[in-house]
């Protein structure tokens, strides 16, 4: 029987992986000035920094409709495909409640409630083909995915908070003591929410310096298989630190870097960098 892997466009991950592991991206939707873009196909994070720093206001996003799932899901089952789908959390986002009605109507699909985001999802994505490489069913490998859900650690720091107060994420005085104070907040993700973690103050490459040891203390049962570095729009030498520190606290059979798509970069910012890894020593 023929798999189809399908993810909402929150995964973050390079078009080289898309391609060489024939996943198809379904986008989700970002609305800057009245006007919806598909995230990653006609809008990008450079369209986003230029977007907040001429109308000082945040892109809006918004879920993948019930007919697009529909649409795309009757498509692949007509060619004679499961398919195995997976969304941001639904915590949030509607995309995952929609992929599910959708999935009922049309059958052989099962959808993947991450409860993750960014390259959180694309660690489960990236599991599913390597189970579908081995030649697992649609329905196995989706058991598999589910066990793992919530062993996944994702995590990150964000340099400034302008784009968290401009999204009420955070309050005028909140944002002025950061500055002041040059705070920088870990933003982690436990039961499919985002929450505030350790904040480190100084620069945004002495906190990273800390942050990426502190988090591999706090998570120490990783599985070796890989290691996402996700980021945005952050200095080549920051990212070669972070790899260099992986190195010499764990020991990852891959070290995987990419760029934050649209959704993160909207809510976020520039100088927005986190490790991603599952937490359970590969067991399943």
């Amino acid at each position: 029987m023929k798999i189809k892997i399908t993810a909402d466009s929150v995964i973050d991950l390079s078009p080289e992986m898309l391609k060489d592991k024939d996943i198809t991206l379904i986008p989700l939707f970002i609305t800057l000035g009245g006007t919806n873009y598909k995230d990653g196909v006609d809008v990008n994070p450079n369209d986003i920094y230029e977007f907040v720093e001429k109308n000082n206001q945040l892109p809006k996003t918004a879920a993948v409709s019930v007919d697009t799932f529909k649409a795309i899901f009757k498509k692949y089952v007509n060619e004679g495909y499961s398919i195995i789908h997976f969304d941001i959390s639904s915590e949030m986002s509607a995309s995952n409640s929609n992929a599910k009605i959708a999935a009922a109507e049309i059958g052989n699909v099962f959808v993947v409630d991450s409860r993750s985001l960014s390259s959180g999802v694309g660690l489960q994505v990236l599991y599913a083909c390597d189970l579908k490489d081995k030649g697992l069913d649609a329905k196995t490998i989706y058991e598999k995915v589910l066990k793992r859900v919530n062993s996944v650690q994702a995590s990150f720091i964000i340099d400034k908070l302008d784009y968290l107060y401009k999204g009420g994420r955070c309050s005028s005085l909140a944002l002025l003591g950061a500055n002041l104070l040059s705070i920088k907040p870990t933003i982690e993700v436990v039961n499919g929410n985002m929450i505030v973690g350790k904040k480190y103050m100084g620069s945004l490459k002495r906190a990273l310096e800390k942050y990426v040891p502190d988090i591999l203390t706090k998570y120490p049962n990783y599985d070796k298989s890989r290691i996402f570095i996700t980021h945005t729009k952050i200095d080549n030498g920051i990212i070669e630190k972070v790899r260099e520190l992986i190195k010499q606290y764990a020991d990852f059979d891959e070290i995987l870097e990419t760029d934050a798509g649209c959704t993160i970069t909207s809510h976020c910012g520039p100088g927005t960098l986190g490790i991603l890894y599952y937490n359970d020593k590969g067991e399943n």
